[in-house]
């Protein structure tokens, strides 16, 4: 067995980059060519026993068991994009009125760490230490059981379809006031998640331990459920922050299935997706400003009969929240260098057409070119001029207050305020 394909080993890679050759052996190439992990896993045809690895848009930590080969190797794709940038697109994307970012609530704190599953499990366990700086959240629950004891109403239907009205026991209901409510549910889920996973570090480790046992009262959650449900209150104020990033955790890319022999443990972030997300909520609540409003993932259709759907990232509306006035679609393509694909365009034409406008604006996660215009020939719009398609490229290098200043400027333009997206 070599090195790399070894009990234990370590691949670090980095999202978009050039593939790397890789010491594998084919059990353990095919494996992680089949999880999906990665864009690319094929044979080095210049290097016997080596493969050509190329990470995607996933980043984060993964460990992959394979029996056949009797080894596990861990797989870490470091993002392009800085680690605390990372975060606060993930925090704005869950909540835009706090802004997840220094000097305000709800602040998401990586700690000093530069890879994305330390520094999330960081964040997780900063957040439930705040939650529960003030003791463990309890409430109310309804529980329906068999008891001894008469305690709370009487279940009849179920005292007669079980006991044949014969007491006892008695099938009772009632409202206990436990610890056991989706809040602590949620928050321990995310615990024993982060202390499953490869790469969290020992510190870090043993404070999630110590919450687990602080969160044993609510019950463990159920791989392959969905989540508990739970409603913002007054009440669990403290809670809504560390239970916001939870979620993104739990619900996030987190491969743990087993397609065939092979087995997954990780978390992996999906670039496309949270730059997507942030493009839409940051907009979202830019055009609020100007009394416009922003629906995601609208429906329409291409065709007269209604097969053809399509369904742009950003519809913006009027006040009458019914005429559009601008549609927006995000790109994450940073591994573009040379300009952007003409399907893009196409795609933001069709939307054009459907809904009747003039402009659609084309945002992708790149800072290395200005954006650019590009006027249909022979289209033309509902005011009689051609169709105008813009592209703007965003740095995501730039500070938080920058990047939400570009989407600023965009929202004035979707209402007829001449100022420009830079």
């Amino acid at each position: 067995m070599n090195p790399e394909g070894a009990l234990g080993a370590d691949i670090a890679l980095r999202e978009y980059s050039r593939a790397r050759s890789v010491p594998l052996d084919s059990a353990t190439g095919r494996a992680l060519a089949a999880s999906g992990v990665l864009e690319s896993a094929v044979p080095d045809p210049h290097r016997d026993g080596h493969w050509l690895l190329r990470a995607g848009s996933l980043v984060g930590a993964v460990r992959i068991r394979v029996p056949e080969a009797r080894c596990s190797l861990t797989v870490r794709i470091a993002p392009k994009t800085p680690v605390r940038r990372l975060f606060f697109l993930l925090g704005f994307s869950l909540d835009p009125a706090k802004a997840w970012r220094s000097g305000r609530d709800g602040t998401v704190d990586a700690g000093a760490y530069e890879d994305v599953l330390p520094a999330l499990a960081h964040a997780v366990e900063r957040q439930i230490d705040t939650a529960l700086r003030q003791g463990v959240l309890q409430g109310y629950r309804r529980v329906e059981e068999s008891a001894l004891v008469l305690r709370g109403r009487i279940r009849e239907a179920e005292q007669i379809r079980r006991h044949f009205g014969r007491t006892p026991p008695v099938e009772i209901s009632y409202d206990a006031y436990t610890a056991d409510i989706p809040e602590n549910r949620i928050l321990r889920g995310a615990a024993e998640t982060l202390l499953r996973l490869p790469g969290v570090p020992g510190p870090v480790r043993r404070r999630l331990a110590h919450h687990r046992v602080r969160l044993v009262d609510a019950e463990p959650l159920v791989r392959g459920h969905a989540l508990p449900a739970w409603q913002p209150s007054r009440l669990n104020t403290r809670y809504q922050p560390a239970l916001r990033l939870a979620e993104a955790l739990l619900t996030g890319t987190s491969p743990e299935h087993r397609p065939g022999e092979l087995r997954l443990d990780g978390f992996l972030f999906d670039m496309n997706t949270l730059f997507e997300d942030f493009v839409t909520a940051a907009l979202r609540e830019a055009v609020r400003e100007y009394g416009l409003t922003a629906r995601l993932q609208d429906r329409h259709h291409l065709d007269t009969v209604g097969r053809l759907r399509i369904r742009p990232d950003l519809v913006v509306y009027a006040a009458d929240g019914r005429t559009p006035v601008g549609v927006v679609d995000a790109k994450y393509k940073t591994e573009k260098t040379k300009g952007y694909p003409s399907a893009d365009l196409y795609q933001m034409l069709a939307y054009c057409t459907v809904l009747g406008l003039d402009e659609g604006h084309l945002v992708y996660a790149a800072g290395r070119t200005d954006g650019h215009v590009h006027e249909v020939r022979g289209s033309v719009g509902p005011h009689g001029q051609g169709v105008r398609l813009h592209q703007h490229a965003l740095d995501l290098n730039r500070g938080p207050d920058e990047l939400l200043a570009d989407f600023r400027d965009l929202a004035a333009r979707l209402a007829e305020v001449p100022t420009r997206l830079r």
